[in-house]
């Protein structure tokens, strides 16, 4: 079986996850030893062997619904966030600081990748809202590369998941060059997700647990608040904007007018 957290994971939050997930197989009737680390989050996701995986809500809701069971949603408690959900925040250089977001139109946006809620489904939404084109779309690979690309100027504003923007806040010096802009409205948090047909009630039960027994200094390094009993209709509702190909047709037009 497999149990992987890795939306979250990075150098500094490793073993605090190394720890919740000892604590949750305590409450399971078996599971792996360890974390898996370092495969592809797809093939994860939609492996027959999966017992537990966290996935971003816009893969959820336009491949994974009907493959994977919803089990529960984390609530980090976010600033203006009910529990369970999160935003994206627009961030870009401290040069730019004060600057509407509606500045930043016929700029470089920088994203982690086409299925991201946070990185480019909320933030098109939001822009597209409010009559706001980007210019260039540079696609990163993840949201920390994004924030990078921004802060070494490969470009000028990117829109990041607001929990990995508290991570990168507190962990990586370049984000004392950036600067937040604007934060898109609340949508569904990371869903922990499990194989098709397992059992969600047993791992619900499991990871509630874990997370009330978990030391202090873990719960606070992986901002653990609770957990929330989301449906999957609530992330289903989500709208999902056109993708990069048809907002870089858009920009083009729009540069010929």
């Amino acid at each position: 079986m497999i149990a992987h957290l890795g939306m979250y994971d990075r150098p500094e939050t490793a073993a605090a996850n190394d720890r919740f997930w000892t604590e949750i197989r305590k409450h399971l009737s078996g599971g792996p030893d360890q974390l898996t680390r370092g495969a592809d989050f797809w093939e994860v996701w939609k492996s027959p062997e999966l017992l537990l995986s966290q996935t971003c809500g816009c893969p959820y809701r336009t491949r994974l619904y009907g493959e994977v069971e919803l089990v529960g949603t984390p609530d980090y408690g976010l600033p203006g966030c009910e529990p369970g959900y999160y935003n994206s925040v627009f961030v870009a250089r401290q040069e730019d600081a004060g600057q509407p977001l509606a500045a930043f139109a016929g700029r470089r946006f920088a994203y982690n990748e086409a299925l991201s809620q946070s990185g480019w489904a909320a933030p098109m939404v939001h822009l597209h809202e409010r009559s706001i084109l980007p210019g260039a779309l540079v696609e990163t690979g993840g949201h920390r590369l994004s924030a990078e690309a921004v802060a070494d100027g490969r470009a000028d504003f990117a829109s990041l998941d607001a929990l990995t923007w508290e991570m990168i806040k507190e962990y990586d010096g370049f984000a004392a060059g950036l600067c937040e802009v604007e934060r898109t409205d609340p949508t569904p948090a990371l869903p922990y997700i499990t194989a098709f047909g397992r059992d969600t009630d047993e791992l619900f039960t499991a990871i509630e647990a874990a997370i009330r027994v978990l030391d202090e200094d873990s719960r606070a390094c992986l901002r653990l608040k609770g957990l929330v009993r989301l449906t999957p209709s609530d992330y289903l509702a989500v709208p999902t904007p056109p993708g990069p190909v048809l907002t870089e047709q858009r920009i083009r037009a729009a540069e010929l007018t």
